[in-house]
C-alpha cells in the first residue's frame, strides 16, 4: 500500500529505444501478465537512466537510486506472480483498492458480531442460528398517562383492547411531536421476556436491509459496558471507540439534519445510574465535547444532542421511570408469548434445527405435539412459557433428554440451568465482561445471590416439607422478611418487580398442591413455574452454606474476628520470646484454637451436606418411583395415558440431591462466580469426600433399578472421575431391567462406566427390557467391554445390531461370558452374522438366543460353526421355528462339542418322535463322541416320564408369556398338559401320578394366566 501511494506520488518516466515515454508505475500502460513487456523494460531502462544520471545532483541520484530498487523489487514480484493461481491474484488486487463505504463495513462487522451465538447455545452442537430460531414476542403500546399497565406482568391477562405494535411501526414519523426531531421509544418488560433476542434481531435485520431501511445508521450499545466507563469522553469519539470504522463520520457530526438517518440503541438501561437534573448533567449539543457516557445519553435522549437521530432503550420495569415521560415518545412493553401458536412456533424452530437425519427430525415432530398437546391443556408449563426464557429452558431440556450423544458437546442438567440463570441475569448484547450487574457489584451483593437468599430460603422450606405450593402469606414472610435498611427495601422493590413473577406464578391448579388437611381453602396459591427451579434453587441455597446454623453464624464471625487479632498478637509475642523466653507467652496460642474449632465446625457442616444428598438419594419411600429423567420428561410432555401408581406419599424432589452433586462441578462453578454466587475448592473437596463414604455405604444395599440409574445420573452430573471409580469400585452388578434407556441414559452409562480404569470388571450388566435399538448399543458399546454377563433380553435389536455384538465379542479387550439375546428380532440373517465371532471369540460360555427367529437355517448354522469354537457349555435356542431335522442336527453337533452340557429346544413345533429322537441322542454312545450327557430341554416329559428341567421350562413360559405370541404358547402349553396326562397314565406308582398332576396343576396356572390377561388381536 505504501510503495503504490509512492509510485503515485512520484511518477518515474523513462524513455525506451523506440523513443516513446512510459511511467513505469503506471499499470495500464504496461500490464503485468505481459511477459515480454517487463523483460524489454528491465532490459532497455537502465541505460538511459544511467546516462541521466551524469546531470542529477546527488540527491536525485539518491531518490532515483530507492525508486530503481523499489521497481526492480515489484518487477520480480509481478512476474513471479504470473504463474500464481487466481485466488492469489484477486488478494493482491485488493490490497491496493480504496476501502468500502463505511456504512457497508458496519453493516457487515454487525452482522458477524450479533450471529455470533453465545455459549450457552453452542452447546446444541451448532445447530441454531439466530435467523432460523426466532420468533417475535408480543409487543404492546402502551400510553404515557395509564401508570398501572405499565407494570403489569406478561403473565397476566391482556385486554382484547390493547394494540399490539411491531418494532417498524414503532418509528413512524407520525408520532414524533415536533417536525425534525427523531423518536425516543422506550421497550420495556420483566426478564426473560425476550427483550436481548429482540435487539439482536432487529440489529441482523437492519444489517440485511430488511427493517428500519429509513435509517442509514444504526449504532447500539450496551449500557452495561457504558456503565463501566469513567473517562470522560466526546459521543463521535465513544462511537468511533466501539466502531473504528465510524471514526469522524458525518452522519454524527452534528451539522444540518444528517443525524436524521441515525438510530441509536442503548440495551439494558437499568444497568446504568442516568440522572436527568440540570445540576447533575449538563446541557451539551456539540458531539465532540467530551463529557461521562451517562451525560451524553441523557442528552441524547433530552434532543439537546443531535436531535434529528432516533433513539430506541430497553429495560427492565423497575427502571422504566428513571426516563421523565417527557423524553420518551412511545411505551412499547415487551410481553413474550401470550398463545400457545407463538410457542409451539418458538419450539418447531429450535426443536427441529437438527442435523438433517429424517429420524431425529421425526422424533422432535412427536415431542412438538406431545409438548403443544400439554401446553393446551392450560397446565403449569404453560403460565411458564409465557416467557420466552422458559421455552429456551423446555427446549434446552427436551434436547438434552432425546438428541444427546457421544458427537454432541458434554452437558448436564445442572449446567442447562445454571446456563439458564446466566443468560437471564448474566448475559450481554455487545461486549460482555463478567456478566454480573455492576451497581450490585459495587455495593457487595449479587441479584442472583439475592435470589439465593429470599427464594432459594423459601424452595428449601417447600422441600424440607415436601410441599410444592405456598400461600401469599407465606411469600410475603419468606421474601420480605425483616428489611430495615434503605438499600435492602431498594433491593426488594426491584426484585418484586423484576424477578418475583420471572421464578413464581400463580398455581393453575390450586388443589392439586395444597398440604393436607387445607383442601378448603381457596386462597390464590404460587407454585415455581417449572417444579424442578424449586429444587435447583435449594440445592443452590444448601451448597453455598446459607442454611447454616445459628451457632455455626456466630461461630464464623467471632473466628474471623479472633483469627485476625490472633496473627498480630502472634507476631508480638515470636518477636518477645526471643529476647524473654517466658512460658507465660505459650497462653497466646490458644488463640489460635479458636479458628480451628470454627473448620471443625464448618467440616461437620459440609459432612451434612453430603450426608443430606445421599440421605435424598436412597429415600425408601420414593424407591418404587420412576427414574429422575423420566420424571423430568413428564414435567415438561405431560402424562399421556394411564397414570403410574405414586409411591410416596408426597411430592418427590428427586432431582434435589442431583442438582446439589452438579453445581460442585467445576464448570458450574465458574458460571456460579460470574453471577456473584462463590463456591469456594475447600467446599467442594470436603463435601466430596464426605460423599463417597456416604455413597459407598448405601450402594452397598440391594437397590431397586430406578434408584441404581439416579445414582448414575448423579454421578454423571458431579463430572469427577475420581469420585466416580471410587463408588464404582464397590459395584459387580449394574440391574437396569424395566428401565426406558434413551440415547441419553445411554450415554451416561457410558460416560460414567468410562472413568473407571481397565481393570475393573462388572460381573453382570442387566439391561433386559429397557427398550434398546441399535443406536444405544452403538453408545453403549465402550460399556460393555468391563461385562462379563450381558443381559439384552427383551429389546429391539435388530440384524445391523448382530455386526457390532460380532466386533465386540471379537475384540480381545472384551470378556463376555453370558450373552443373552432372547426375544430380540435378530432373525437368520442376524444370527448368520453374530455366529462369525464363534471361531475367534474363547470367552464366551453361554449363548442364549431364544425366541430370535433363527429358524432351520441359523439352527443348521448354528451346528455348523460349534465345533469352532471349543468353550462354549449351554446354548439356548428355544421358540426359534425350528423343526425335527434342524433340532436333531443341532444336539448332534451339540454332542460332538467337548463342552456343551445343555441345549434348550423347547417351544418349537417338534414332533413326538422328534423328541424322543432327542432324548435318544444326548445319552452318551461309547463308541461315539466324548460320551458325554447332553442335557436336551424340549418339553416338560420325556417319554413316559418327567423331564428333570420341566420346572426351568416353565419358569421361563411363565416369565415372558405376556411378550410372546400368547395362542403359540398356548398351543405349545396343551401339548405339553396332553404329554402329561398320556404320562400319568403309563405310571404304576401313586407317587409318580401325583408328581405328573403337580406339574399339570402348573400347567393350568399358565394357562389361566394367559386367558385372564388375553388382549385382543391388534389390527393392522
Amino acid at each position: 500500500m505504501r510503495s503504490d501511494l509512492f509510485y503515485r506520488q512520484n511518477p518515474l518516466i523513462i524513455q525506451t529505444t523506440d523513443g516513446s515515454k512510459v511511467n513505469v508505475n503506471d499499470r495500464k500502460q504496461r500490464p503485468t501478465g505481459d511477459k515480454d513487456a517487463a523483460r524489454q523494460h528491465l532490459s532497455v531502462a537502465p541505460p538511459d537512466i544511467k546516462r541521466q544520471n551524469c546531470r542529477m545532483s546527488s540527491l536525485q541520484r539518491r531518490q532515483l537510486s530507492q525508486l530503481l530498487a523499489v521497481w526492480r523489487l515489484k518487477s520480480r514480484v509481478e512476474v513471479s506472480l504470473w504463474p500464481a493461481a487466481a485466488y492469489h491474484c484477486r488478494t493482491l488486487c485488493c490490497t491496493t483498492t480504496q476501502p468500502g463505504d463505511p456504512i457497508e463495513v458496519h453493516r457487515r462487522k454487525l452482522f458477524l458480531w450479533f450471529s455470533h451465538l453465545p455459549q450457552e447455545e453452542k452447546q446444541f452442537g451448532g445447530y441454531f442460528s439466530p435467523e432460523t430460531m426466532h420468533v417475535d414476542p408480543l409487543i404492546l403500546e402502551r400510553k404515557t398517562e395509564d401508570r398501572t399497565v405499565l407494570h403489569c406482568s406478561p403473565l397476566q391477562t391482556l385486554g382484547p383492547s390493547t394494540p399490539t405494535i411491531t418494532v417498524e411501526q414503532l418509528f413512524d414519523p407520525a408520532a414524533s411531536c415536533c417536525e425534525g426531531r427523531g423518536l425516543n421509544v422506550l421497550l420495556y418488560g420483566a426478564v426473560g421476556t425476550g427483550k436481548s433476542t429482540l435487539v439482536r434481531k432487529l440489529v441482523l435485520d437492519w444489517c440485511s436491509g430488511t427493517t428500519l431501511t429509513q435509517f442509514k445508521l444504526l449504532v447500539p450499545f450496551s449500557c452495561e459496558d457504558l456503565g463501566q466507563l469513567s473517562k470522560a469522553t466526546s459521543l463521535r469519539d465513544l462511537v468511533s471507540r466501539k466502531y473504528l470504522h465510524l471514526r469522524k463520520h458525518p452522519l454524527l457530526s452534528g451539522e444540518g439534519e444528517q443525524a436524521k438517518d441515525v438510530l441509536f440503541l442503548f440495551n439494558g438501561m437499568e444497568k446504568m445510574r442516568l440522572n436527568f437534573r440540570i445540576g447533575a448533567s449538563e446541557l451539551c449539543s456539540d458531539p465532540n465535547e467530551p463529557l461521562p457516557p451517562g451525560v451524553l445519553v441523557v442528552n441524547l435522549l433530552r434532543k439537546y444532542l443531535l436531535p434529528e437521530a432516533s433513539v430506541v432503550v430497553t429495560t427492565r420495569l423497575s427502571a422504566r421511570d428513571r426516563i421523565p415521560q417527557k423524553y420518551v415518545n412511545r411505551y412499547a412493553q415487551i410481553c413474550g408469548f401470550n398463545d400457545p401458536d407463538r410457542q409451539r412456533a418458538y419450539f418447531t424452530s429450535r426443536l427441529l434445527q437438527q442435523t438433517g437425519e429424517t429420524a431425529r427430525n421425526h422424533e422432535a415432530q412427536a415431542l412438538i405435539e406431545l409438548l403443544y398437546l400439554n401446553l393446551q391443556r392450560e397446565s403449569q408449563l404453560a403460565a411458564a412459557c409465557f416467557l420466552p426464557s422458559y421455552c429456551w429452558l423446555t427446549c434446552a431440556t427436551l434436547h438434552f433428554l432425546h438428541f444427546t450423544d457421544s458427537q454432541a458437546p458434554i452437558r448436564t442438567l445442572t449446567g442447562i440451568y445454571t446456563s439458564f440463570l446466566r443468560l437471564n441475569f448474566g448475559g450481554e448484547v455487545l461486549e460482555s465482561k463478567t456478566g454480573t450487574n455492576v451497581q450490585l457489584q459495587e455495593n457487595h451483593s449479587s441479584l442472583m445471590l439475592f435470589v439465593v437468599r429470599t427464594l432459594g430460603k423459601l424452595a428449601f422450606d417447600c422441600v424440607t416439607y415436601k410441599r410444592m405450593s405456598f400461600s401469599e402469606k407465606e411469600l410475603e414472610q419468606w421474601i420480605g422478611g425483616e428489611t430495615k435498611t434503605d438499600e435492602e427495601l431498594r433491593q426488594l422493590t426491584m426484585f418484586r418487580t423484576d424477578v418475583l413473577d420471572f421464578f413464581l406464578a400463580p398455581c393453575s391448579d390450586s388443589r392439586k398442591h395444597l398440604p393436607k388437611g387445607d383442601g378448603e381453602n381457596d386462597e390464590q396459591r404460587y407454585v415455581f413455574a417449572v417444579p424442578a427451579m424449586q429444587e435447583y434453587l435449594a440445592a443452590l441455597y444448601v451448597v453455598l452454606g446459607e442454611n447454616k446454623s445459628a451457632l455455626e453464624k456466630l461461630t464464623r464471625q467471632v473466628s474471623v474476628a479472633i483469627g485476625q487479632a490472633s496473627e498480630d498478637v502472634s507476631t508480638i509475642v515470636n518477636i518477645f520470646s526471643k529476647f524473654i523466653p517466658l512460658k507465660i507467652f505459650a497462653v497466646f496460642n490458644l488463640l489460635k484454637l479458636f479458628p480451628k474449632l470454627y473448620d471443625k465446625i464448618s467440616g461437620y457442616n459440609k459432612g451434612s451436606i453430603a450426608r443430606t444428598m445421599a440421605s435424598e438419594m436412597f429415600r425408601t419411600e420414593d424407591s418404587e418411583n420412576e427414574d429422575v429423567l423420566d420424571q423430568v420428561e413428564q414435567s415438561l410432555l405431560g402424562v399421556h395415558g394411564p397414570q403410574l401408581q405414586q409411591y410416596s406419599e408426597g411430592q418427590p424432589f428427586e432431582l434435589y440431591p442431583i442438582f446439589m452433586g452438579g453445581l460442585l462441578h467445576y464448570e458450574n462453578r465458574v458460571l456460579l462466580q460470574q453471577l456473584g454466587c462463590s463456591i469456594q475448592s475447600a467446599t467442594v473437596v470436603q463435601i466430596t469426600r464426605a460423599l463417597r463414604k456416604y455413597l459407598v455405604r448405601e450402594i452397598s444395599k440391594p437397590q431397586p433399578p430406578e434408584e441404581l440409574m439416579d445414582l448414575l445420573v448423579l454421578l454423571y452430573e458431579f463430572q469427577n472421575p475420581r469420585l466416580t471409580a471410587e463408588v464404582l469400585a464397590s459395584i459387580r452388578t449394574i440391574r437396569l431391567t424395566n428401565i426406558r434407556m434413551t440415547s441419553l441414559k445411554c450415554f451416561i452409562l457410558s460416560s460414567v462406566l468410562s472413568c473407571t480404569p481397565a481393570s475393573y470388571h462388572l460381573e453382570q450388566m442387566d439391561l433386559s427390557s429397557c427398550l434398546l435399538t441399535h443406536d444405544h448399543l452403538q453408545t453403549l458399546r465402550p460399556a460393555f467391554r468391563h461385562v462379563t454377563d450381558l443381559n439384552l433380553q427383551f429389546n429391539s435389536l435388530g440384524p445391523e445390531s448382530c455386526i457390532l455384538l460380532r466386533d465386540l465379542l471379537l475384540d480381545p479387550k472384551t470378556s463376555i461370558k453370558f450373552l443373552k439375546l432372547c426375544d430380540n428380532p435378530l432373525l437368520e440373517s442376524g444370527a448368520r452374522t453374530l455366529l462369525e465371532a464363534l471361531p475367534e471369540n474363547q470367552s464366551l460360555i453361554h449363548l442364549s438366543l431364544m425366541h430370535t427367529g433363527l429358524g432351520d437355517e441359523g439352527a443348521l448354522e448354528l451346528a455348523d460353526r460349534l465345533q469352532k469354537h471349543a468353550g462354549l457349555q449351554e446354548l439356548n435356542v428355544a421358540y426359534n421355528n425350528i423343526g425335527d431335522n434342524a433340532a436333531l442336527a443341532l444336539v448332534d453337533a451339540c454332542r460332538e462339542h467337548p463342552s456343551i452340557h445343555t441345549v434348550h429346544l423347547y417351544l418349537n413345533p417338534l414332533s413326538d418322535v422328534g423328541k424322543q429322537s432327542l432324548y435318544v441322542r444326548g445319552v452318551p454312545e461309547s463308541q461315539r463322541g466324548s460320551g458325554r450327557r447332553v442335557r436336551v430341554l424340549a418339553s416338560v416329559t420325556e417319554g413316559s416320564d418327567l423331564s428333570e428341567d420341566w420346572h426351568p421350562i416353565l419358569s421361563v413360559i411363565r416369565e415372558n408369556a405376556s411378550s410372546w405370541d400368547r395362542e403359540r404358547v398356548e398351543q405349545q402349553l396343551k401339548v405339553f398338559l396332553r404329554d402329561l396326562e398320556w404320562g400319568r397314565q403309563q405310571q404304576q406308582s401313586l407317587w409318580k401320578r401325583l408328581h405328573f398332576r403337580r406339574v399339570e396343576k402348573g400347567v393350568r396356572q399358565t394357562l389361566r394366566m394367559l386367558e385372564k390377561d388375553k388382549l385382543p388381536p391388534v389390527r393392522k
